[in-house]
């Protein structure tokens, strides 16, 4: 199973400080590397499009990139595009904060505008400082900018989950349910859409409803150009492109992908995923997702939360195992099963 315990693979479980870096990238140099290997990748992060075919009307202005070091721990980037789409406001954090960081990324890019340099040093200032709060604590960062922290460990509800609420907006349950079973029979999964902010949210928000479980394959919630040919990777991925890059990709002639066209809600396959599930676990499910069509809360996640139970609540069924008997663990380590 792709999917393993969230708490083994949480990067945000002891951050030192709640966010990293704040950068200002200029499209015209994002060619260019910097002295820290950590930022060279960057840049080509923040303008994971077509520069030449788009602007920044087409592509919206906030989303999300997600960079994994060697010890699988995630890093987002935070990302606002600014003046037409040529200069981007990034926040590295290993704090999934969407809704903060995107209201702060707001906040600094108006101190842009108005030049206001020392007031966007000052709050910055006061954040990097401050310690890492606990969830659901007021964060005051000065007399006009505070924040909510928000509890990462919760189900994520509609519409505080900016993420939950644009998948579900954008996608038709029938899609969410065979992209759901595609991710559970491991397969490679492309995403695309014109939007960053929808693009980026659909991804996010796809891998977060396999909670308790984790999706720990190739994980690219929007590819910049540089990296198309992972794409053709042949081991399972969950990656988002945009539109304006989707042809490139498509002429690598991919075998065996899952496509979602998030714009126009339609989603190519070459299996019947969705088939090979219990029907009754499917028809619960997609009764469910229904219901939800015009409530608000925790209900989606929910849903899927219940299906998750259905699947797998009875897997000690299925192992074989002497009473009191030990079995080898990651890193050596025994441990008991559990009866």
């Amino acid at each position: 199973m792709a999917a393993a315990d969230r708490e083994a693979l949480s990067s945000w479980e002891n951050p030192e400080r709640t966010f990293d870096l704040v950068l200002k990238v200029k499209c015209q140099t994002s060619e260019n590397e910097g002295n820290i290997p950590m930022l060279n990748s960057v840049p080509k992060f923040c303008f994971p499009f077509d520069i030449e075919r788009v602007s920044q009307n087409q592509v919206g202005q906030h989303f999300t990139f997600v960079l994994t070091d060697i010890e699988s721990k995630q890093r987002f980037g935070f990302c606002r595009l600014t003046s037409g789409g040529k200069v981007c406001l990034c926040i590295l954090s290993y704090l999934p904060w969407f809704e903060v960081y995107y209201k702060l990324l707001n906040t600094l890019a108006d101190y842009l505008a108005k030049e206001q340099e020392n007031d966007s040093n000052d709050l910055l200032k006061s954040l990097y400082s401050h310690p890492v709060p606990k969830a659901n604590a007021l964060v005051s960062l000065s007399v006009h900018s505070y924040f909510i922290t928000p509890d990462i460990t919760g189900l994520p509800t509609i519409p505080e989950s900016r993420n939950l609420t644009e998948y579900f907006v954008a996608v038709d349950v029938n899609n969410m349910l065979q992209l759901y079973a595609s991710m559970l029979h491991e397969r490679r999964i492309i995403i695309t859409s014109s939007k960053l902010s929808t693009l980026t949210a659909c991804v996010h928000a796809s891998a977060a409803l396999l909670y308790p479980m984790y999706w720990q394959h190739i994980y690219i919630p929007v590819l910049p150009p540089h990296l198309l040919d992972y794409c053709c990777a042949p081991m399972p991925y969950l990656i988002g492109v945009h539109l304006s890059l989707i042809e490139r990709v498509k002429n690598r002639s991919l075998e065996d992908v899952v496509l979602l066209n998030v714009d126009t809600n339609t989603l190519e396959t070459p299996f019947n995923d969705l088939n090979n599930l219990p029907g009754e676990v499917v028809s619960a499910l997609k009764n469910k997702l229904k219901k939800q069509s015009t409530a608000t809360g925790d209900g989606v996640a929910k849903a899927f939360l219940r299906a998750q139970a259905a699947l797998f609540g009875s897997y000690r069924d299925a192992l074989r195992y002497k009473p009191h008997g030990l079995i080898p663990c990651k890193k050596n380590i025994k441990c008991f099963i559990p009866i």
